[in-house]
């Protein structure tokens, strides 16, 4: 089934009829493979690791699926006919997507951008670099709004600390610096949930521990401000964060473990201790299946006296779905929005 921008853009395959066409930041669906039927060749770079997932058993000779915020350093300098770049959650992720595309194309070369009509895209004209002509919308259906524009003028050669805001952060394990790219979640403040979380930070954790959700670092740059000592892993699923995440340890001289992970999927053995902040948005929907399904394969994931901490919304149920995995739910703090969950076998 494929999501409504990508219906929205079979209903224009038209536009790159025969090309070699870059995809950017697509969703989770198969249109890419689709849009063969169209297009000689295919380029899609994802930014979800679990949109990457679910187009990578396509790829074939004509179709290749890529995961990051880039494209590989072998492709850097490749130039395509066509861009299409579906229109992000993240609005301030769009003039990172703009100016990534304009890299891969020619002079004269067409972009299409697409995206839900709730979603920001309406504003596309005002975020479009001047290097590109200006948006002209194409079609309005399916929910959703499509713009073509062209390349007019070779863009400014890319560079992802043009797209990072590093600043000082206190918390109660001291002073950090945090790198933030764009479309990534971190407040230049602790938030309420992760202030918590790091007031109350176990003493007593060694060994292998797992931030999941990483985000731009702050919980594992913290956990290494206290313990040098602990070998952390860092997962995400969204390149930017992945990328964020890996600028703040190395801003803080420090070293850990960042990859992608679709929920747990791609993390093997067991863990000393598990400390998160946990994801429970699904774009812009909010779901307790991601949260059930973290406390699921965390309780399989952690070693004998291994240490499970987690910080949550209050209106989320995750009390009943503890007790279901671990035995338990002990709350060992909270404050009006937030409770502390944990549990050490």
């Amino acid at each position: 089934m494929l999501t409504n921008p990508s219906q929205a853009l079979i209903r224009n395959s038209e536009l790159f009829q025969q090309h070699r066409v870059l995809i950017l930041n697509y969703e989770a669906d198969t249109f890419a493979n689709q849009c063969l039927e169209s297009a000689s060749h295919i380029t899609a770079l994802a930014f979800d690791f679990n949109h990457h997932q679910t187009l990578s058993p396509y790829a074939n000779s004509n179709l290749q699926c890529y995961f990051g915020h880039k494209l590989p350093d072998g492709l850097a300098t490749e130039k395509y006919d066509s861009v299409i770049t579906y229109f992000p959650k993240a609005k301030p992720l769009m003039g990172y997507l703009l100016q990534l595309a304009a890299q891969h194309l020619a002079i004269d070369g067409l972009l299409v951008i697409v995206g839900e009509n709730k979603g920001g895209i309406k504003s596309i004209a005002k975020l479009t670099p001047d290097y590109f002509s200006t948006p002209i919308k194409q079609d309005n259906a399916r929910h959703c709004l499509l713009y073509t524009c062209y390349l007019t003028q070779a863009a400014p050669p890319l560079s992802l600390t043009d797209w990072v805001s590093q600043y000082a952060l206190d918390t109660p394990q001291g002073q950090l610096q945090i790198c933030n790219l764009v479309g990534v979640f971190s407040e230049k403040r602790l938030d309420q949930g992760t202030e918590l979380l790091l007031s109350h930070l176990p003493d007593n954790l060694q060994g292998r521990v797992l931030d999941f959700g990483c985000g731009a670092g702050v919980i594992s740059a913290a956990l290494l401000k206290a313990n040098p000592q602990l070998t952390i892993e860092c997962i995400d699923i969204n390149a930017m964060a992945l990328a964020s995440c890996q600028l703040t340890l190395a801003a803080n001289n420090m070293q850990a473990n960042v990859y992608p992970s679709d929920g747990f999927n791609q993390v093997n053995g067991q863990f000393n201790g598990i400390i998160s902040n946990p994801p429970f948005h699904d774009g812009l929907t909010s779901t307790t299946d991601i949260a059930t399904q973290f406390v699921k394969h965390s309780a399989s994931s952690l070693a004998p006296k291994g240490v499970w901490q987690i910080v949550a919304n209050r209106h989320l149920p995750y009390a009943d779905t503890i007790a279901t995995y671990f035995g338990n739910a002990n709350v060992l703090a909270e404050n009006n929005k937030y409770k502390l969950y944990f549990h050490q076998r």
